[in-house]
């Protein structure tokens, strides 16, 4: 069990880099700096919450650092597809890995939720 929760850790942090780094090439306005903002804070908290789970001190302190990455994640994938439809130049085949991953994280974190729930 701790090598999937190691590699779960490696997914999420891959997709927080590849979240910062795809919000480099945003073109400049406020409403991208909005969003800019509150993607790179969920992407980033969603894996963070989820390292933290890792060493939570009771089931009850995992299965919370677990529900709030799941958030977390929900918010990145709603940001996305914010950015997919009011972003026009942007590089497409990396904002559609970026909301795949962030849907298949999803269901992965919202299945651990299920289970500590058991």
């Amino acid at each position: 069990m701790e090598e999937k929760k190691n590699d779960l850790c490696e997914r999420l942090f891959e997709f927080a880099v590849r979240v910062i780094e795809f919000l480099k090439t945003l073109p400049y306005s406020p409403e991208n700096k909005t969003i800019r903002t509150q993607l790179s804070k969920s992407a980033c908290s969603a894996g963070a919450n989820y390292e933290e789970s890792q060493s939570g001190s009771s089931k009850a302190d995992f299965s919370n650092k677990v529900r709030i990455s799941l958030r977390e994640m929900r918010e990145s994938n709603y940001w996305l597809r914010i950015i997919r439809r009011t972003v026009k130049e942007i590089n497409g085949s990396e904002l559609d890995y970026l909301i795949k991953e962030s849907g298949e994280l999803k269901n992965i974190l919202g299945s651990i939720v299920q289970k500590s729930r058991e």
